[in-house]
């Protein structure tokens, strides 16, 4: 069986190619590793030296701290991952179909609803309106569904999806149609599926946003079981801001909070399982990205 050769020239590119991507990895790798090896470091050593690539004392000290009620963490976790979850999906689900609807030629007043969401993004009531409508009218104050609802209709992943749904063939839905399919049978079975890369795109945004949001908790929750895993982590490091600074002006506490490696410790925390789940969507997302970008 004869096998096409690869020309010299071109497996000399491919090498340096690999080695130049390989090198940008790295680099794009070493902050996460810095902050991982600082949280396991001594304070002292930092303040000193500065960040290593390796630590020169091991310490446990940060995560002792940030630990120190594990039972607030877990549950602050617990909290997140199921806000997390229920926000994304609800989310996918509605801006999914909105953009459906806004990309569908035969909706008469698609271009009037669109230039409304558009017009929001220029625009808002402001902070004060919002709040009072989510806690007064809503009366969603100190629940869940004030981490979730607020945040399930983005204008901008709105018109994200309504961008990729342009380049399905309308073709689809029309034959569809004459097999007697619904909108809603069409949107589920036929363009959901060939919507992969936007959803997974969007889904991506979605969790990020949930899990790292801290502000809807600081304002609408007031029962301590209810705080996501970011306000917990904000309130930690707070605090440790404070016992230092009183370990300096006042009586020693007894207690020293490693504030630096403290710092590190709630990034490695809060960003751990997010770096885990992107691998798994990143192809969908660079595609997802790509696309909608194009068709603008």
């Amino acid at each position: 069986m004869n096998t096409i050769r690869m020309p010299r020239s071109q497996k000399f590119f491919n090498t340096i190619g690999y080695i130049y991507i390989t090198l940008i990895a790295l680099l794009c790798l070493l902050p996460f590793w810095l902050i991982l090896v600082g949280s396991f470091s001594k304070e002292s050593d930092i303040i000193a030296n500065g960040y290593s690539l390796w630590p020169l004392h091991w310490s446990l000290g940060a995560y002792q701290a940030v630990f120190m009620f594990p039972g607030v963490i877990i549950r602050a976790y617990g909290i997140t991952i199921l806000v997390t979850v229920c926000g994304t999906a609800f989310g996918l689900f509605f801006i999914s179909m909105a953009g459906f609807v806004l990309s569908r030629r035969d909706f008469r007043y698609r271009n009037a609803v669109s230039f409304f969401i558009y017009f929001t993004t220029l625009f808002s009531g402001g902070l004060i309106p919002w709040y009072l409508m989510v806690t007064n009218v809503l009366h969603m104050k100190d629940t869940l569904f004030a981490l979730i609802v607020p945040g399930l209709m983005n204008c901008f992943l709105i018109i994200l999806m309504k961008s990729f749904l342009k380049s399905v063939p309308e073709e689809i839905a029309e034959s569809a149609k004459i097999d007697g399919a619904g909108d809603f049978r069409i949107y589920i079975s036929l363009v959901m599926p060939l919507a992969k890369p936007a959803l997974a795109t969007i889904g991506l945004f979605l969790a990020l946003d949930y899990w790292n949001n801290w502000f809807f908790s600081s304002i609408f929750i007031t029962n301590q079981h209810n705080y996501s895993l970011q306000y917990v982590l904000y309130s930690i490091l707070q605090s440790a801001k404070f016992y230092q600074t009183m370990s300096k002006i006042a009586v020693p506490i007894g207690f020293h909070m490693p504030l630096e490696t403290i710092k590190l410790a709630t990034a490695v925390i809060a960003t751990g399982p997010v770096i885990l789940f992107y691998p798994f969507v990143q192809k969908y997302f660079v595609q997802g990205l790509t696309i909608g970008a194009v068709k603008g």
